[in-house]
């Protein structure tokens, strides 16, 4: 009996969700089929109550013709209720006739859609009984009765600063530094929490745990120590109903009860302090004598900007033990993680009442083996715990977080090196759905893949941030916009980036223009490829999700930063006023500067260009059709002016950089007729190079991507592998478990690059991430079909340096496989295509006659829709299902060196490099190679320059002959 089966359903992104703030939710499903080629032709949703009662339901969809599986938006005649569970099921039918079982039965559950449900007020500790301003976390109380026959209870609650939430004595939930961080003068989320099971007829409490956090803790970098109020406050609302029907709700007021936690410090930056021998036992329990506490007051805070809580909710994902303790030279005790993690340390420890261990937390050693904090600037990232001698005590932070691998412990009891079971990293982030995987036969490329994850792991804490240990930790806009698509990849980040989409359409200027990090908390103006974070940001969430409503809401946004770049100076078509980032931290940039070579207004023009482009797609995507004419004509007249004013009258890029030749190629500015040449200029600015990089932040993402597209993948793969200074294996080389901020950041002899900027933990160069899944491994998307519902395979897989390359990625429609192997004459290549979605595989050098699949020959399999050939290959168009193709070499890795090829196709090859250094050595010797490495074997043997010795080109020949 042949198999279709609907699995994995979603509602806004999630599984079962708990408090959706929308009024009009999308489903998302997943099929199984044992058939290949299975597409959806229609589907049937059906939404009902708790009661289960399917055959009265709140929406039937009936039977619905459409392949459509993901974004598909309830629409019931009914709008949903408030704080209302709602249960769903589907089936589907396929192109062959077949008919699935109706799915498992998924839920979710509203939340306040409206804010007038809001009865709560915001509460604080009484200012004449408590300082207002005190560093102490607060501790805040309510003690209330329930009838019995308790249904259902729901928890609603946020916090001007950080919270933690207890119902009789037990923490309400594993989410951690909430309500999060949003751009607080307009938006606040707030959580549901289902605290059902934590209540009992009779007596029960609720307490709330205060801090600081982003809210009051003191942000931004320069001492610049913003914050948004004076005063922390919660917000809670309790809503119990009952079997019997009725509801109960309690709320926080004046009746609440308040006094000073244990933690006595906690900023952001700077870490915690905490006393357990403040710890009162049993205070968010209903016994509890609160006689002595001070009553609660009442804020005037906003209601208006309550939003439920849009991002994945930050959470311990992992538990890494310290791989050892050794005492450094200068006498210290130190932990090593082994891996540069963001989060916090936790003791498990047994001593005397008293006794204050301090942590402080570093990312790396000096050359001297010594814990190296210089790189943190003012941020402290030290916990104090002082004991209450009680038995094992287990304390980890509250309200902090730290990015660090080695921690300096002080006070803890005895000498020597300490002991590793006493401590714990509990590694913190938002808690995303891993989706990417990437692995080659290169042990150093796998390292740098994980160096990527665990990078955005560390700086994906609840905002994309820049860093995640000095004073700053802020969500740069140009970071975010270069990194995207690789962090998409990796990890399921719909929720993530809507969610700061929203923050940034918020803090948006009235003129269009985007502040430099969101949430703002920096000022300053607007920078191209900073504020283009405005554009790119939402078009690749669509990209990857099919996500139109998220197009739609940020569309004002995108205009508006667009007709921002338009309104500066006084040519509409160019960007070249104002101040701007440029390739910031080009390594071409002048001595004791930070911007790179590439003029600045060739980058804002370049950027404006991408933009408009983007947006006139968007506007085409929703209809606009009238937008998408003007700016289809405003991105026209944009791309002439740069013409005319950044390239030569023979197509040449006027500025001699890397990162100007690539902007001019990946954004499609130069003319058809001149890229071949503007592409080769930039081959030859890398290779005479020595195959190394000299571009900045906005170059860097690019780089191999437009050498790969232009039939440069060999040096694109050099440039991969480049394990000197600068390249991406450079860090690796040095031990680097995280992206740095520099290529250098940590030298080859132990000293830093510097104090002042040098983050070892700064996710931007790992953009590289995005070619290595596209270009290496090959899986990538048919941009004109979003969602990976067209999916195009086409590894790049033309040099002995990888022998083997695969990749996956959990999209919408399931797991999509790319994976490829060279042995001997043969190239396998496998690829995975979900159900209802299909693939176009471009297999290069092969030949439909010379190719099979799973052993046999194309004819005599299924899924296969298409098959063409041109000159790079074979083309096929196949379905969903599993293919395992193959086929003969063809001497796409055995290059056949003549007399008449060029240095630079040698050097793209490392044993045919090999040779040339065995024979004729002197040609890497000081300029020889830059001159030469265009030319011929044959033109360098005749150069006298040269000096080739008599017969030593005969046995390069010979030798490369081997090969």
């Amino acid at each position: 009996m042949s198999v279709l089966q609907v699995t994995d359903l979603t509602c806004e992104y999630r599984k079962n969700p708990l408090g959706i703030g929308v009024r009009v939710p999308r489903f998302g499903w997943r099929l199984l089929s044992d058939s290949r080629g299975t597409v959806q032709k229609g589907y049937r949703i059906v939404v009902t109550g708790t009661d289960g009662d399917f055959g009265t339901p709140v929406w039937d969809s009936g039977y619905t013709e459409s392949d459509a599986s993901i974004q598909v938006e309830f629409v019931g005649t009914e709008p949903l209720h408030s704080c209302t569970p709602y249960l769903y099921k589907v089936k589907v039918w396929d192109a062959a006739g077949r008919e699935s079982e109706w799915s498992e039965t998924a839920r979710f559950e509203t939340t306040l859609l409206d804010p007038s449900e809001w009865q709560a007020s915001w509460i604080t500790p009484d200012a004449a009984g408590i300082d207002p301003q005190s560093e102490a976390s607060f501790l805040l109380r309510k003690s209330f009765e329930l009838k019995s026959g308790i249904a259902s209870a729901r928890i609603y609650a946020t916090a001007a600063g950080l919270y933690e939430l207890f119902a009789n004595g037990r923490r309400v939930s594993d989410e951690v530094l909430s309500p999060g961080w949003t751009s607080y003068r307009y938006r606040l989320q707030y959580q549901t929490y289902d605290v059902t099971d934590l209540l009992r007829n009779g007596s029960n409490a609720i307490g709330i745990h205060l801090g600081d956090g982003w809210y009051r803790g003191g942000m931004g970098f320069e001492s610049r120590d913003f914050k948004y109020g004076d005063r922390r406050a919660a917000l809670l609302q309790l809503h119990v109903k009952y079997e019997d029907g009725t509801e109960e709700i309690i709320v926080s007021d004046e009746s609440w009860k308040c006094d000073i936690g244990p933690v006595t410090y906690a900023t952001i930056y700077h870490g915690e302090k905490y006393d357990a021998r403040l710890e009162q036992d049993g205070w968010s329990e209903s016994g509890f004598q609160d006689g002595s506490w001070t009553a609660a007051e009442t804020l005037d805070l906003p209601m208006d900007i309550l939003v439920p809580q849009e991002n994945w909710p930050t959470r311990v994902t992992e538990t890494i033990r310290p791989v050892s303790s050794f005492v450094t030279p200068a006498g210290d005790r130190v932990l090593d993680m082994g891996q540069n993690m963001v989060g916090r340390v936790r003791l498990n420890v047994s001593v005397p009442a008293g006794t204050k261990i301090v942590l402080r937390h570093a990312e790396v050693l000096d050359r001297d083996g010594n814990i190296y904090f210089g790189n943190l600037r003012p941020a402290k990232q030290t916990v104090e715990y002082t004991a209450k001698g009680e038995g094992t005590e287990s304390y980890a932070p509250h309200f902090t977080f730290m990015g660090f691998r080695y921690v300096k412990v002080e006070g803890f009891p005895g000498g020597g090196t300490l002991p590793l079971d006493a401590f714990a990293g509990e590694v913190l982030h938002s808690d995303m759905e891993p989706t990417g995987s990437f692995e080659t036969s290169d042990s150093r490329v796998n390292k740098l893949q994980s160096n990527i994850r665990w990078g955005q792991r560390g700086n994906f804490l609840d905002v994309p941030t820049d860093c995640p240990q000095r004073d700053e930790r802020l969500g740069w806009t140009g970071d975010a916009q270069v990194f995207i698509s690789t962090a998409l990849f990796n990890y399921q980040g719909a929720p993530f980036f809507t969610k700061w989409l929203r923050d940034l359409k918020a803090e948006q200027h009235p003129n269009g223009g985007v502040p430099f990090v969101i949430p703002d908390v920096a000022g300053g103006d607007s920078s191209a490829a900073w504020g283009d974070a405005a554009v790119i940001c939402p078009w690749t969430v669509y990209q990857y999700y099919g996500d139109r409503r998220l197009l739609a809401e940020q569309y004002g946004s995108m205009k508006a930063w667009v007709e921002y770049i338009r309104a500066q100076g006084t040519n509409e078509y160019l960007w070249n006023t104002g101040f701007h980032f440029g390739d910031w931290l080009g390594l071409d940039a002048k001595e004791d500067s930070y911007v790179g070579a590439t003029p600045r207004e060739l980058i804002a023009t370049a950027y404006y260009a991408y933009s408009t482009r983007l947006l006139r797609q968007t506007a085409e995507v929703l209809g606009h059709s009238e937008d998408a004419a003007k700016y289809g004509e405003l991105h026209e007249r944009i791309v002439q002016a740069y013409r005319e004013e950044f390239l030569t009258a023979t197509g040449r890029v006027a500025a001699p950089t890397q990162t100007a030749h690539v902007l001019t190629l990946m954004f499609d500015l130069a003319d058809e007729s001149v890229r071949t040449r503007v592409a080769k200029d930039l081959n030859d600015l890398v290779v005479e190079n020595g195959y190394h990089l000299t571009t900045g932040f906005v170059g860097t993402p690019y780089l191999c991507f437009t050498l790969s597209n232009h039939g440069y993948h060999h040096t694109a793969v050099r440039l991969l592998l480049q394990e000197s200074y600068p390249g991406w294996l450079y860090s690796v080389s040095q031990g680097a478990t995280t992206i740095w901020e520099h290529w250098d950041s940590l030298k080859p002899d132990g000293s830093f690059w510097s104090d002042d900027m040098n983050s070892f933990n700064h996710y931007a160069y790992g953009a590289i991430g995005d070619w290595m899944y596209r270009k290496v491994a090959g899986l990538d998307m048919d941009p004109s079909v979003p969602a990976f519902k067209r999916i195009h395979i086409e590894p790049l897989f033309g040099t002995k340096a990888l022998t083997y390359a695969k990749a996956s990625h959990l999209s919408p429609y399931g797991n999509i496989e790319s994976g490829w192997r060279v042995d001997g004459d043969r190239i396998s290549v496998n690829v995975t295509v979900p159900v209802n979605a299909t693939a176009e595989v471009v297999l290069r050098g092969a030949t439909v006659a010379g190719l099979k699949e799973s052993g046999k020959l194309l004819a005599e399999g299924d899924g296969i829709l298409a098959v063409t050939e041109n000159e790079d290959g074979a083309v096929l168009s196949v379905g969903s299902g599993t293919y395992a193709f193959e086929y003969e070499n063809a001497d796409l890795f055995r290059a056949g060196y003549t007399e008449n090829t060029v240095v630079s196709d040698i050097l793209n090859d490392e044993a045919a490099t090999d040779v040339l250094r065995k024979h004729l050595p002197h040609l890497f010797e000081g300029p020889m190679l830059k001159f030469l490495n265009t030319s011929s074997l044959k033109q360098v043997e005749e150069n006298g320059m040269a000096r080739v010795p008599a017969g030593a080109m005969d046995a390069v020949l010979a030798d490369l002959a081997k090969l």
